[in-house]
């Protein structure tokens, strides 16, 4: 999975394939996804994105293949001046579909056969890829829009740290979050550190990674990490009846955003610095750690199937 965003230091690509596109009339909607299902709502202008795997929800290469096409197509299509592109898109939402779960983080079983195998390359490529992604999501995609997370059940690792690169995070009241990491002897590396240091401070951020603990979302809502907190099966209801109410004011709210970005950055050369420290500290677990790392996977999976058997 090479997901290298198009969108690096503030510089956009504009490919004929956006003109082409339109001119198609194909959205990316009619495409055949696995890992994803898509909806614009055009009227609202929102696109939304929900990971949809059947398997552990977890960061794999074939999720990331296909957010990657989203990324590339709202930069494709929405990335021209104000007046001189499509309006019909103004915020971008990512949730999940999976019952209880928006994502549980980095591959597991991928990591453990990496550190087994003394394989930092294959560590270090995972990690990059998603640390792009990350920062794609970000900077919007260099779109002139507004980004949202919508958490409904758990996002841990990886999954918690997904999240936090949105301009809102917007979390159910029985959404819970956090970093587990340290229970087998490694950090969260991919833009924990950075996004958590830029809500909430330097202390607040290390104690967070160190302690390990899984939070509810009224306790990182009081911390200021989750910004909008509704009532559990209030979610999509609550971000259309917000951006219905803040179309008068998108123009401001946007800037707002991105006079954060300027003010306090997160600069992709951070992300990969610190992903490199998080894939050489995972070359020096032990194998009691990588076991630790096998039995979460595991209780994990436990947990995915019995919420499917409940579903259906």
């Amino acid at each position: 999975m090479a997901f290298h965003s198009r969108v690096l230091d503030g510089a956009v690509e504009k490919p004929v394939l956006a003109l082409q596109e339109r001119m198609l009339g194909v959205p990316i909607t009619d495409r055949n996804f696995r890992e994803i299902s898509l909806r614009h709502d055009k009227e609202d202008r929102i696109f939304w994105c929900f990971m949809d795997q059947t398997g552990r929800p977890s960061y794999t290469y074939s999720l990331g293949a296909e957010i990657q096409q989203v990324q590339d197509w709202i930069a494709n299509n929405y990335t021209m001046p104000a007046n001189g592109g499509p309006d019909d898109l103004r915020y971008f939402v990512c949730g999940s579909k999976t019952p209880g779960i928006y994502n549980l983080g980095g591959d597991l079983r991928h990591f453990a056969e990496c550190i087994r195998n003394r394989d930092l390359a294959a560590m270090r490529t995972y990690a990059e890829t998603c640390v792009r992604m990350q920062y794609a999501n970000a900077n919007s995609f260099g779109a002139p829009i507004i980004t949202m997370a919508l958490v409904q059940g758990d996002a841990l690792g990886g999954g918690f740290e997904h999240a936090l690169a949105f301009d809102i995070l917007v979390a159910e009241r029985s959404a819970r979050m956090g970093l587990p990491e340290i229970i087998f002897n490694l950090f969260p590396g991919m833009g924990a550190y950075s996004f958590l240091l830029r809500r909430v401070g330097r202390k607040v951020a290390e104690n967070f990674i160190l302690e390990g603990k899984i939070h509810t979302a009224e306790e990182l809502h009081e911390l200021g990490i989750v910004d909008i907190l509704v009532e559990d099966g209030q979610g999509e209801a609550a971000i259309i009846d917000y951006c219905q109410r803040g179309q008068a004011r998108f123009a401001a709210e946007r800037a707002v955003y991105l006079a954060r970005r300027v003010a306090n950055p997160v600069e992709l050369e951070e992300l990969l610095r610190i992903t490199n420290i998080w894939a050489e500290t995972a070359m020096t677990l032990s194998e009691a750690d990588v076991r630790k790392m096998e039995r979460l996977a595991d209780a994990q999976e436990r947990r995915i199937q019995r919420s499917l058997k409940v579903v259906t």
